[in-house]
């Protein structure tokens, strides 16, 4: 049986790119959007927008992985540290 897609979002200062991996680890799909500044939501919506493009290029359902700048703050929860202001 294969195993499932992957999807890898990575979320930095001047671009957003998704990328979808098949089973084997090759890349299937990839798109990179710039990154709205200085707008947590209009980011916030790209992200969405590419996850969702990726999700239809992947032809099952696929896991979700982010990578952010900074750090989750382990007392709130909250990210911290982020080059990307808006993002903290």
């Amino acid at each position: 049986m294969a195993g499932k897609p992957s999807i890898g979002v990575d979320l930095g200062g001047t671009k957003i790119e998704a990328a979808v991996l098949d089973s084997a680890g090759r890349i299937i799909f990839r798109k990179r959007e710039p990154t709205p500044p200085q707008d947590y939501e209009a980011t916030l919506e790209t992200v969405r927008e590419l996850v969702a493009t990726a999700d239809e290029a992947a032809c099952a359902p696929p896991r979700v992985g982010i990578g952010i700048p900074g750090a989750v703050s382990p007392a709130t929860g909250l990210v911290k540290n982020a080059n990307s202001t808006w993002l903290n």
